[in-house]
């Protein structure tokens, strides 16, 4: 049985020249692949859901309105922006987020805190850098790398990406396990960091 499998570029050929069919054959081919990634990324599947049709609403936008320039790698593409909507989602998510009484700034009696730090305050605060500073340290150099990148440089993971010649996904994984890491390192000296 010899089954001829047509390309993305023709699909895309095909619709931009009326053929509505091909858009939907291409969405089809794709929508596993696509769909499996973004409930890997936010693990909800509703949510997953609406992420996938705002990708793929937003990629046929893209081509209706002439924007998209193909190089082969239509699948490629697709993930990206379904990348570029799982962040945005996030950001969305903290955003919205509700605050709770202690970052309201005011305590379980519904008094205001008081806004000057004390002397106190700012000793205690300079020991807990120090610590968290000397157990970044002891991470392994990939991670320590990213930590100081993210924390004390104030990189996005793109930007870490780039700089230290990485996918996004590997500096997110390094950030992962050196958080890790750093929890073993307080739980193991019994610190109390606030």
């Amino acid at each position: 049985m010899n089954v001829q499998v047509v390309s993305d570029q023709k699909l895309l050929n095909c619709y931009l020249s009326g053929d509505r069919n091909a858009i939907s054959q291409l969405i089809e081919r794709h929508s596993r692949r696509v769909r499996d990634y973004i409930q890997m990324m936010v693990k909800d599947g509703d949510v997953a859901d609406d992420i996938f049709q705002e990708t793929f609403i937003k990629a046929v936008r893209v081509i209706d309105e002439g924007r998209y320039t193909d190089n082969g790698r239509f699948l490629s593409w697709i993930l990206r922006i379904a990348h570029n909507q799982v962040i945005d989602h996030f950001r969305a998510q903290k955003q919205n987020r509700q605050l709770n009484e202690a970052e309201a700034g005011y305590d379980v009696l519904g008094t205001l805190r008081l806004a000057e730090r004390t002397v106190e305050d700012e000793i205690v605060c300079e020991q807990i850098a120090s610590d968290v500073r000397r157990m970044v340290e002891l991470l392994p150099d990939e991670q320590r790398e990213v930590v100081m990148m993210r924390y004390y440089s104030g990189l996005s993971f793109k930007e870490i990406a780039e700089q230290t010649g990485v996918s996004i996904n590997t500096a997110l994984g390094r950030m992962r396990y050196a958080l890790i890491n750093l929890r073993k390192m307080i739980k193991e000296k019994n610190l109390i960091l606030n």
